[in-house]
C-alpha cells in the first residue's frame, strides 16, 4: 500500500468516527437539558482520567494508553448501538455485536492500525492491565456523576436499585480506592435523597 492509499483509508475512518457524534446514551448532561451522545461521552472521559490519575495508588497506570483505550472503546457503538448499563437483554447479544462492529470500523485503517485499535479496544473490554481497569473505573464513576447531579434522571426513568449501580462500580474499589470510597458515598446520598430505589 503506498502512502496516498494509507492515507485515503485513514481519511474514511476519520469520516466514519463522526457518527460517533449521533449515538446518544442513556445519561443526561449535568444540567438535565439532553441525553449526551457517544463523542461527549468519551471526551468527558479522557478529561477524568488526566484530571483524577493522582487517585490512583503507585504504580499508576500509563495514561497515554489509557486515553487511547478511553478514546476508542466506543467506537463500535456506530454499529452495535448503545447498550445501557442495566439491560440484562441488551448484553445477552452485545459481545458478538461489537466484536462484528469493530471488524467493519477499524477495518477502516490500514492493516497495523485496525490492529492495534482492535487490540486496546479488546484490552479495554477485558478489564485485566492496569490500563484497562482504570479506563473502565472511569468509564463507570462518569455516569453515576451525571445520574447524581441531575437528581437521578437515568435512574428513575430505568427504576435502577442502588445494589445495581454497587455492582456495576465494584472495579473501582482495587484500581482507586478513594474514588471508590467517594462514589459510594453518593450513591448512600442518592437513595436518602429519592434518586435511587434503595
Amino acid at each position: 500500500m503506498n502512502q496516498g492509499e494509507r492515507l485515503q483509508k485513514q481519511i474514511e475512518f476519520i469520516k466514519e468516527i463522526d457518527k460517533l457524534k449521533h449515538i446518544l446514551r442513556q445519561t443526561v448532561l449535568m444540567d438535565g437539558s439532553r441525553q449526551e451522545n457517544d463523542a461527549e461521552h468519551t471526551w468527558h472521559l479522557a478529561m477524568m482520567a488526566m484530571v483524577l490519575l493522582e487517585h490512583t495508588p503507585e504504580p499508576r497506570p500509563n495514561l497515554s494508553k489509557v486515553l487511547k483505550m478511553l478514546l476508542v472503546h466506543d467506537i463500535v457503538e456506530i454499529d452495535a448501538g448503545d447498550t445501557f448499563a442495566y439491560d440484562t437483554a441488551g448484553y445477552e447479544d452485545k459481545q458478538e455485536r461489537e466484536m462484528k462492529a469493530a471488524e467493519r470500523v477499524f477495518g477502516l485503517l490500514p492493516e497495523d492500525q485496525k490492529q492495534e485499535l482492535i487490540s486496546l479496544w479488546l484490552e479495554f473490554e477485558e478489564r485485566q492491565s492496569l490500563e484497562a481497569k482504570y479506563a473502565a473505573a472511569i468509564d463507570r464513576i462518569q455516569p453515576l456523576l451525571h445520574n447524581y447531579y441531575t437528581g437521578g434522571l437515568s435512574w428513575k426513568k430505568h427504576g435502577v436499585r442502588s445494589s445495581q449501580v454497587l455492582n456495576r462500580i465494584s472495579g473501582v474499589a482495587d484500581i482507586a480506592p478513594s474514588l471508590y470510597e467517594l462514589v459510594t458515598g453518593l450513591i448512600q446520598d442518592a437513595v436518602q435523597k429519592g434518586y435511587l430505589q434503595e
